[in-house]
């Protein structure tokens, strides 16, 4: 059962920020993004469509966007085996995620991890994240005692099933938007198995 002060840190650990795209993107393009994030949901083909429109200048990689979206499912199974195969007793007694549930939370964080990171592919701006949201999914972690080093290697590994389904000449392009995030999570207090 989680308590009052995880709950208000879940809450408060919202690490996608679009502030700096007020620049570089209308506004009605941006309400689209936050209405995505505030639902915590991939956009639609919809979503697509009108930020195509609306922000032509920076749309060229939607359909990469697009692509991770529509291979999520098998993205994060393969970041998950890569965990296994890194951490072989991580859900064993005595494992960083152990018992079932919290693997089953680490599983759905790497869902999670892509879609801000397709958010930043699809508005061509590889600067997504919250300071304060990342903060605050720091001392989650702390607290909840996740095994960041696992989490590391499951985001690496979302990264490179990713680049397994995106055309070669496109990788120089997108790396960043992965490199952001991981670099981030990698900046947590690491531990262990």
């Amino acid at each position: 059962m989680l308590t009052d002060r995880i709950k208000e840190l879940i809450a408060r650990s919202r690490i996608v920020s679009f502030a700096s795209w007020e620049s570089s993107h209308p506004a009605a393009t941006l309400e689209i993004f936050q209405a995505a994030e505030d639902a915590r949901v991939y956009l639609t083909d919809e979503d697509y469509a009108q930020i195509a429109a609306l922000s032509p200048q920076t749309s060229s990689l939607i359909p990469i966007s697009q692509l991770l979206r529509d291979r999520v499912a098998e993205i994060v199974d393969e970041a998950r085996s890569e965990v296994y195969t890194r951490f072989p007793h991580i859900t064993e007694p005595g494992g960083g995620l152990y018992p079932p549930e919290r693997a089953e939370a680490c599983w759905r964080d790497f869902w999670h991890y892509l879609r801000p990171i397709s958010y930043g592919i699809a508005g061509s701006q590889s600067q997504y994240t919250s300071v304060e949201g990342l903060h605050n999914m720091q001392i989650l972690y702390q607290e909840l005692q996740v095994p960041i080093d696992a989490m590391a290697v499951g985001l690496e590994g979302i990264k490179a099933a990713s680049l397994r389904r995106i055309e070669p000449s496109q990788h120089a392009i997108v790396i960043p938007y992965f490199d952001h995030l991981i670099t981030q999570l990698k900046s947590f207090t690491v531990s262990h198995e």
